[in-house]
């Protein structure tokens, strides 16, 4: 209960942080409507009516106390309510992520368990020379080298996915490809040489040498000690794939032209659409709390006891 206190307290800490910055960015939504072309008066008018000429604080407790009412309220520049702009935008996202996280998931706990059983062979060596590479190209410059390589050079697979909607990405998963492996390698890499270092220290700790001192044979020791160990103190790297895999799909729905949560983050902020860009912080907010207190119960646990009986 108190780290679920503390998960809401934080979550609010982060609304009040991204409102006052929002509020302190030159122009509000009103100027961008209007742009250059809008007189004084108009733009004045305009604020009126969408009540940007309340006091920030009175506007910040109106759409908390909404909030809490589940109403995430009203786009500023388009007037369509938030929920349905993120239940549009949500479907893109997930479309993109979930296979991410599926691969992550699946392949990092696979292969850094095979790489830390096997210290100093081959299998070893690629994975930590593939992660020193993977840690020095960024997302973006990764990126375009796929789609030079893969969609311009060699004309496999799409280079973007401009204009399409959730429902033409699943019709099409091709065009997802790129995308998903431009979000996955950074993560997949991270979490494996976590899980293999975690593999290789139990694998030698003491509890594993006591166990086998016991009689319990090597894939007995591996399967009900090393691995539960490994996999709790990879837990925390894991909820932080997940939440870069949220905040990575920003700049790659950037990349590939996929109008998903990232790209209407950016977009709101850029319309300085307050309401809009609220629940998107409170979005990204929530999940890494969330995540980061799951992570912390599965590595408590999963954590290898130290109490040991013949």
């Amino acid at each position: 209960m108190r780290r679920c206190l503390l998960a809401l307290l934080q979550c609010l800490v982060v609304l009040v942080a991204v409102f006052v910055v929002g509020t302190r960015l030159p122009g509000d939504t009103a100027d961008v409507l209007r742009g250059e072309l809008g007189t004084p008066e108009q733009v004045e008018a305009l604020r009126a009516r969408l009540g940007l000429d309340e006091p920030a604080p009175a506007r910040f407790a109106h759409w908390l106390g909404r909030l809490f009412t589940g109403d995430l309220g009203t786009s500023l520049t388009t007037g369509v309510p938030v929920g349905d702009d993120l239940g549009r935008r949500a479907g893109v996202t997930l479309a993109l992520g979930v296979p991410a996280l599926l691969l992550v998931t699946v392949l990092a706990p696979l292969v850094g368990t095979v790489s830390g059983l096997r210290e100093g062979s081959r299998p070893d060596r690629a994975l930590n020379a593939a992660a020193l590479v993977l840690h020095s190209v960024p997302e973006f410059v990764l990126g375009l080298l796929l789609v030079a390589s893969l969609s311009l050079w060699a004309g496999l697979l799409p280079a973007t996915a401009v204009g399409m909607e959730p429902g033409d990405l699943l019709a099409r998963p091709a065009v997802l490809v790129l995308p998903v492996t431009v979000l996955t390698a950074r993560h997949l890499c991270d979490l494996a040489r976590q899980v293999r270092a975690g593999v290789a220290a139990q694998r030698h700790g003491a509890v594993a040498e006591h166990l086998r001192l016991l009689g319990l044979r090597e894939r007995t020791v591996v399967l009900r000690h090393v691995l539960p160990g490994a996999l709790g103190a990879a837990a925390q790297q894991y909820a932080r794939c997940v939440e870069g895999l949220l905040g990575g799909a920003v700049l790659v729905e950037a990349l590939f032209g996929l109008r998903g949560l990232g790209d209407g983050f950016v977009e709101a902020v850029q319309n300085r659409d307050l309401p809009l860009v609220q629940t998107y912080a409170l979005l990204f907010a929530g999940t890494a709390v969330a995540v980061n207190l799951v992570a912390d119960l599965v590595a408590h646990r999963l954590a290898p006891r130290r109490e040991l009986t013949a």
